[in-house]
């Protein structure tokens, strides 16, 4: 039951949540504190104080950022949301692993090439050197909503397990995690992120590992496992159905996902930042690679685990039997149902989900630290501030903007469920985002206010689309097919009255009208309608309006795919002006 806020434990949860958890858990926590005042210490008489707090002083080593990529794009919705759309939906979202090798390939080739020419800290500078402040500015706040919007949903996953396995009250769990996330980032910048990062990356590893390992083993075997999924239609990874309107198809999912992966790493400031931190640009792309490698790693095991878990309970569906209440708690009550025969099993769990929250949430904080100051303090000010000075004032944004995030947790216990949700926030900016980059790197003729039209006007398109799609939802005009599960194996008491042939997870199937027509696309192509549309609209303005100032003609503001046919500054600007 929940009573304002307050989820009360089911009863599979009533297991123990034992003293062996708590240390693997308190330790994780602990360690992670520990770094951030480690690295606040080593950093205290450094003489660049805020290129440390936000690059590294730019000589970090492959190992930590290749794990802090890793962890700040895995988040808890990866560790609980994956699993839980196998169960449900099926294995065709597991074709996403396809689209990530392709997103690193153009993020090395196209986007950090430009970043590191320009030596810049924030990639929100590249839109002023561009294009003009207001466009800087622009992006600058288009970020910000994304990481507000973001983060309070990362902090909610944790929580949420941590209330499945111990009882304890959502929202206290929340102030827990953002209390301890604060602490580090705040203290130890950049490197502190990125330490904890790499901890928590393996801790992370660790806890999906296990858990798939363990639960191939109760159920007999890799073979088993296939074939209670492919019995049920769960095994589907080539649906070929080009009708946007279909939730998950080959198409939405490589190509749809495909867009919103490449705008989360190639342009956004918590992922630009990390690779800025390298001394070049060879290091730099290495631990690109080395991210391609690891995220399709642990999303493969998250979708795998999901496989899993239905084959346990391919005769005995918990939500059917009312055993849980929603899809998202099915990696905790699995891991719960084993926790008897593995002691410190649920500690390792949690402390991975943890992890993944954590990282993600701290890269959030400290990027968002970096560019209200980079990009909306500094440029306010007459007199510069002092290193100690703005030290202070990136550290103080970060405990106001963690403060907000906590508050925000409340509003996200009202969305479906944890994928979908979270790539259709993430598509309201991404697009958008993408797009003005693209913009300025591909583009020589677009101006300043092709870009500040074309970045707004696809920025509201998407929100309305996105809200409007969660409303319709709520409001039960919308429905998603899934797969068949069954209660022929539980016991009579956990049937509650269903017939032991096969049920689907929906009960309310029918639909009282059908929603408008952008509302029934799929989510995944969110980020290709605000990409295209910031990029169309822009080169239409610019177009209209013209050159209205004289373009930048510096060939480092332009991708490497294209210098090849600008070579020097005067063709640049006979391309613009003759």
């Amino acid at each position: 039951m929940e009573d304002g806020g307050i989820v009360e434990r089911d009863a599979w949860a009533q297991k123990s949540f034992g003293l062996i958890d708590c240390a693997v858990f308190a330790g994780m926590l602990a360690v992670s504190a520990i770094v951030g005042v480690y690295q606040a210490y080593r950093s205290r008489k450094n003489v660049d104080a805020v290129r440390e707090y936000l690059v590294g002083g730019q000589n970090m080593s492959i190992f930590p950022i290749s794990m802090s990529l890793i962890a700040s794009y895995i988040s808890g919705i990866t560790i609980l949301g994956l699993p839980a759309e196998m169960y449900v939906y099926g294995t065709q979202f597991w074709c996403v692993i396809i689209a990530d090798s392709f997103v690193s390939l153009t993020m090395a080739a196209v986007y950090l090439p430009v970043f590191y020419g320009l030596g810049i800290t924030s990639s929100y500078e590249y839109l002023k050197l561009r294009f003009n402040g207001a466009v800087r500015l622009m992006g600058s706040v288009i970020f910000i909503i994304k990481m507000l919007l973001y983060i309070p949903l990362v902090i909610y996953v944790p929580a949420l397990a941590f209330n499945q396995v111990t009882g304890m009250n959502l929202h206290a769990t929340a102030l827990l995690v953002c209390a301890v996330c604060i602490f580090y980032t705040t203290l130890g910048g950049l490197k502190a992120v990125v330490w904890t990062d790499a901890i928590q990356t393996i801790v992370m590893f660790g806890g999906v590992i296990t858990v798939a390992v363990l639960g191939t083993n109760r159920v007999g075997g890799l073979a088993e496992v296939w074939k209670r999924n492919r019995d049920t239609d769960r095994i589907q990874f080539f649906d070929m159905d080009p009708d946007p309107t279909t939730r998950h198809t080959f198409w939405s999912v490589v190509i749809g996902n495909y867009l919103n992966w490449l705008a989360s790493c190639s342009v956004n400031q918590a992922m630009v930042q990390r690779c800025l931190a390298m001394p070049n640009l060879k290091k730099a792309n290495a631990t690109v690679a080395i991210m391609a490698i690891g995220i399709t790693s642990i999303v493969s095991l998250s979708c795998y685990t999901g496989v899993v878990i239905f084959a346990t309970f391919y005769d005995c569906d918990p939500i059917t039997a009312k055993q849980i209440r929603k899809p998202d708690q099915l990696l905790p009550f699995f891991v719960m149902e084993m926790a008897e025969a593995i002691p410190g099993l649920p500690g390792l769990f949690v402390a991975g989900v943890f992890s993944a929250a954590l990282s993600t949430m701290s890269t959030g904080l400290n990027s968002m630290s970096g560019v209200i100051y980079e990009d909306m303090i500094k440029p306010c000010l007459r007199v510069p501030l002092s290193d100690l000075a703005a030290s202070r004032a990136m550290k103080l944004t970060v405990v106001l903007a963690g403060s907000l995030c906590v508050a925000l947790v409340f509003l996200v216990e009202k969305l479906s469920g944890l994928i979908q949700a979270g790539k259709s926030l993430s598509g309201i900016t991404a697009g958008p985002l993408l797009g003005i980059f693209t913009l300025g790197m591909f583009f020589p003729a677009a101006n300043s206010t092709g870009a500040l039209v074309g970045g707004l006007v696809s920025l509201n398109l998407v929100a309305w689309i996105s809200f409007g799609t969660q409303a319709a939802i709520s409001d039960g005009m919308i429905a998603f097919p899934v797969k068949p599960v069954s209660v022929d194996g539980c016991p009579e008491s956990l049937r509650g009255g269903h017939s032991a042939a096969n049920l689907t997870l929906v009960v309310e199937t029918a639909i009282k009208e059908q929603p408008f027509f952008l509302y029934r696309m799929s989510y995944l192509w969110y980020t290709w309608v605000g990409f295209l549309t910031a990029i169309l609209l822009g080169l239409l303005v610019s177009w209209i309006t013209g050159p209205k100032e004289r373009q930048p003609g510096d060939q480092n503001l332009y991708t490497p795919v294209i210098r090849r046919f600008l070579r020097t500054t005067e063709q640049v600007h006979t391309y613009l002006y003759t």
